[in-house]
């Protein structure tokens, strides 16, 4: 692992387990925020839990499992996504600055709004990162690109080797042996 991933990661990963924790011990200082959020989600998706505690804890919990995986580098690719689509409805619920009336409260929320956004695209990056490694993808197109090289070997090897054959089988069965 390169010295930028050993030390960027947990550095991304370190808002989301303090913010995780936060919303874990003391969901109800976040449920009144999150509250235009979660009814028209829970509203459509009926496995979520009704209650918006419930939900700011499962989120919370999200961002500090996938926040310390991140932190660790184990199964980095899947907890940045986890931690992307964690962020959000926090950010959605959190930083609602076209909602502020006061022009300092707006900026601020303004900032906050843009500062998750920012960190929603590191974590994106971070998803993609094969860590210097092929991707599984690019390695089954590598794997098929080989496999067809040889059946095309194979086939012209077959090929070569039958006209001889075919000869000698023509001149054969005309002299009658």
């Amino acid at each position: 692992m390169s010295l930028l991933r050993m030390a960027g990661r947990p550095m991304l990963a370190s808002m989301f387990v303090a913010g995780g924790l936060h919303s874990l011990r003391r969901p109800q200082d976040v449920a009144p925020a999150a509250e235009p959020v979660v009814r028209p989600v829970t509203d459509r998706v009926g496995a979520l839990p009704d209650n918006t505690e419930q939900l700011v804890r499962l989120n919370g919990a999200v961002q500090v499992a996938g926040g310390i995986m991140l932190g660790l580098g184990r199964f980095p690719r899947l907890s940045a996504l986890a931690l992307a689509a964690s962020l959000i409805p926090t950010t959605l619920a959190g930083h609602r600055y076209w909602e502020a009336e006061d022009p300092g409260d707006r900026a601020q929320q303004r900032i906050h709004f843009l500062k998750n956004l920012s960190m929603m695209g590191g974590l994106l990056i971070a998803a993609d990162d094969t860590g210097g490694a092929p991707s599984l993808m690019w390695r089954g197109r590598h794997a098929v690109k080989g496999l067809r090289h040889e059946a095309h070997t194979v086939q012209r090897s077959v090929r070569a080797a039958a006209r001889p054959a075919a000869a000698a089988g023509g001149i054969r069965s005309r002299l009658g042996c």
